[in-house]
């Protein structure tokens, strides 16, 4: 069943940009609500691992606040290459988010040479959509790991595509967006051409000042989870501490002044 995948097509059309915010709880997604995201990632320990699978409670309590809720599936930290017993965990861990009402999951698989590892994909990507569907799939950070090894941004994005994923996190193979800002541009044109129905989500070292120039680069989303950098400088870095409100507002605005020049463009026709 699942080599029959194909991946879900979407109209070639110019998309205002949306904001992701990720979050370890209920307080997270209220936040996020407040401020206007579109939807939140949904993680556990996320400044000391950089995001693990939540816990089932959480899932449930979270899906129930009314903002789509998607849950990172990621039974460890450390790479992204996982053994049999491991990625029925994740079999497991996305079939039971989607039936707590998650709207998507994040995941993120890699093969021994580094690629993205599209049986594995498939296999997930089915069995969330048995569960859901229409449950969006978003593919991680690995990716960045898998620019790192040699991948080819436009084949693996066209792999993905074909595996039945909707969006791509990335910080165009780099530490973070701000080193990666360029490749991100180049991932974003290489995207539209080889993997349309992909959407391209910048994440990672994401701050307030670097939101226009992702913007700019094309990117279809932005993933932030608010946190103050070290000794709480103003950035969307996720170091440590708990999110700051104001300044998920202030990215938020950053984002939807664009998003509503992009509406006043498309409305004109252009």
């Amino acid at each position: 069943m699942a080599g029959t995948l194909s991946p879900r097509r979407v109209p070639e059309a110019r998309t205002v940009p949306q904001l992701e915010l990720a979050v370890e709880n209920a307080d997270g997604v209220r936040l996020a609500a407040a401020v206007g995201a579109a939807r939140v990632e949904l993680c556990a320990a996320l400044a000391e691992t950089e995001g693990i699978t939540p816990s089932i409670g959480t899932i449930g309590q979270a899906c129930g606040l009314g903002l789509p809720v998607h849950v990172l599936v990621r039974p460890r930290p450390g790479d992204f290459m996982y053994g049999p017993d491991e990625l029925d965990v994740i079999e497991r861990d996305t079939t039971a988010a989607l039936a707590a009402g998650a709207a998507g999951v994040v995941v993120g698989v890699l093969s021994a040479d580094g690629s993205p590892d599209i049986p594995a994909l498939r296999r997930i990507v089915a069995a969330a959509r048995a569960v859901k569907p229409d449950a969006e799939i978003t593919f991680h950070r690995a990716f960045d790991a898998a620019l790192a090894a040699g991948v080819d941004p436009a084949g693996a994005l066209s792999r993905l595509e074909h595996a039945g994923v909707d969006r791509v996190l990335t910080s165009g193979g780099s530490p973070d967006c701000a080193t990666g800002l360029e490749m991100l541009g180049r991932i974003v044109q290489q995207g539209r051409r080889s993997a349309p129905s992909v959407q391209i989500m910048a994440g990672g070292g994401v701050t307030l000042a670097l939101v226009p120039s992702l913007l700019e680069a094309g990117v279809h989303a932005v993933h932030t989870s608010a946190r103050p950098r070290h000794g709480g400088a103003a950035g969307g870095g996720d170091r440590s501490g708990i999110a700051d409100p104001a300044l998920a507002e202030r990215i938020a605005a950053a984002v939807g002044a664009d998003a509503s020049d992009e509406r006043r463009t498309l409305k004109d026709g252009q």
